[in-house]
């Protein structure tokens, strides 16, 4: 998914032709767009893998499940910005019921832990 969403990119600017290391067109909103699809992914993927990652430590299949949700509503984000409009990246806010699942399971297998549950 990261690397489709940075391909993505890497097409757009040679379409719209903005050179490394400018990160946004002062022209081109469409590119800004693709560019910040990619970039949001980025900004909370780290936590998704930290919380996915502990959730499927007890709770395989569930994880799986909401990682999947979450991995699909980020490519449904990503073409509703592509658009150029950004209030279409909201087609992928299904993502927040997996991103929201794996951290409830992480904090169930925290709580585990500390035999609270």
């Amino acid at each position: 998914m990261l690397t489709y969403l940075g391909v993505k990119v890497g097409a757009a600017r040679k379409k719209y032709d903005v050179k490394y290391p400018t990160m946004y067109s002062d022209k081109e909103q469409v590119f800004n767009c693709i560019q910040r699809a990619h970039q949001n992914t980025l900004e909370v993927y780290p936590q998704w893998l930290v919380f996915q990652t502990i959730a499927a430590l007890v709770y395989p299949t569930s994880a799986t499940v909401l990682g999947a949700i979450w991995v699909t509503s980020r490519f449904s984000y990503a073409w509703g910005y592509y658009t150029g409009d950004p209030a279409k990246r909201m087609k992928g806010a299904y993502g927040y019921i997996g991103y929201f699942g794996v951290i409830i399971l992480s904090i169930s297998v925290a709580l585990q832990l500390l035999r609270i549950l």
